[in-house]
């Protein structure tokens, strides 16, 4: 009797339960039929405008716990996008994004603004590249299936014809562009085509708990291929109020990137396909600056935040606490080492930045084993670098690559260099 009124009262729970999920309306791609990337997006767009809210959990009805998509899975305003113990993947037929803001994309030349979306991971959650990916690299990287020099990345349409034959915006794992509100937590990245995350003129982000698995070489079939610029997070023009906290990884480039480039007369339109932007890259002045950005507590094993403006572009009021960059035997360094922590200019992405465009850059306990801890390339003004420990090979903590009395206001309060001894 005992146990047949605990069964009773198990199953009137999980009956009340799974009323009050309904009552929630919580949606998940399961109630629908299709391929997995159609589930989704019909879940989305069920969800829109009356829940806000779908679920992607661990197991596929299709069958197995991988959801694997074709396309990019398009974000609307106010959505909630849960991942609960979810390993999503890109298929091999896949040329796209995984996820993207859809007020933008191929042909949108006038794109408006979206709102308040969040990705929250749940447990153990995995984003994870194409097996053998149709493209991977930038938009200046041709496609090849061998790992031969140059200005190269792997994908497999390399050679074949009616194939664009050089990558774009949509070897970005997550592409966000024009949105105000968007966050992201708990998700582990592995082996994005491109980029892993970029924003572009994207304001008020909380990016935390983010880890990537995103070496220079990857597995396809059993042999080794190299795959290129593979960024972590990329601020691009625009990008403002961003609190960017506990980000780990392996990465084939910077951990973190901000850009804010003037490059004319090479500018790209709103769409266009033959881009690294899916908005322009057009510096329309001040409103295309970036601006107010905070970075924590973050570790990787090759370049740690990198700051790069050109000509008339500004990016100002930065602040970094807390950066290590230390590489890892297991992983070899891309581009034989990492040339800095901490990145203050950059170079050849249009004309040199103006002086002083770059300011009020503020950076505390950094760790650095790489060329410099931290890197200045630009004429910067009132910046100050505070508490830093640097064991690599450089004479120095700070290095200038530029005369330094061409800066401004500049800060070096206990950077020290320690000396290297034999292992």
């Amino acid at each position: 009797m005992f146990r047949i009124k605990l069964k009773s009262t198990l199953f009137f729970i999980i009956l009340q339960c799974s009323i009050l999920q309904i009552q929630a309306g919580v949606i998940t791609p399961n109630d629908f039929k299709g391929s997995d990337t159609e589930r989704i997006q019909k879940a989305i767009n069920a969800a829109k405008g009356k829940s806000n809210k779908v679920v992607i959990p661990m197991h596929n009805a299709r069958g197995g716990n991988i959801w694997k998509i074709d396309r990019a899975i398009l974000l609307p305003s106010n959505l909630s996008l849960i991942l609960d113990n979810c390993i999503i993947q890109l298929s091999d037929i896949c040329r796209d994004n995984m996820f993207r803001s859809d007020n933008v994309g191929v042909g949108i030349t006038n794109p408006g603004w979206n709102y308040n979306i969040s990705i929250v991971g749940i447990g153990e959650v995995q984003l994870r590249g194409a097996d053998n990916p149709r493209s991977t690299g930038d938009a200046y990287r041709t496609l090849t299936l061998t790992n031969e020099k140059g200005r190269v990345s792997y994908g497999s349409d390399a050679g074949k014809e009616g194939m664009k034959q050089k990558g774009d915006w949509r070897n970005n794992m997550i592409q966000i562009a024009k949105v105000d509100g968007f966050k992201l937590r708990n998700i582990t990245i592995k082996n994005s085509h491109a980029w892993a995350i970029s924003f572009e003129r994207t304001k008020n982000v909380e990016l935390s708990s983010l880890r990537f698995m995103n070496p220079e070489y990857i597995q396809v079939n059993g042999a080794e291929v190299k795959t290129y610029n593979k960024d972590g997070i990329n601020l691009r023009h625009g990008c403002k109020y961003f609190r960017i906290d506990n980000i780990t990884g392996i990465n084939g480039d910077d951990l973190i990137a901000l850009s804010s480039l003037d490059a004319a007369p090479y500018y790209h339109s709103n769409g266009d396909i033959n881009s690294y932007q899916v908005t322009s890259t057009k510096w329309s002045g001040p409103e295309d600056d970036t601006e107010q950005v905070f970075i924590t507590n973050c570790q990787t094993n090759y370049t740690g935040v990198a700051i790069r403006a050109s000509d008339n572009a500004s990016i100002h009021h930065v602040y970094i606490n807390g950066v290590i960059t230390k590489a890892r035997p297991d992983t070899p360094p891309p581009y034989g080492g990492s040339p800095y922590t901490v990145l203050v200019g950059g170079r050849g992405y249009g004309d040199n930045s103006v002086r002083g465009k770059i300011n009020n850059i503020y950076a505390t306990n950094l760790f650095g084993d790489g060329k410099s801890l931290i890197l200045v390339e630009s004429q910067v003004a009132d910046c100050q670098f505070i508490n830093g420990v640097y064991t690599g090979n450089a004479p120095d903590a700070i290095t200038y690559n530029v005369d330094k009395k061409t800066t401004s206001n500049i800060t070096e309060v206990n950077l020290i260099k320690v000396p290297n001894t034999p292992k």
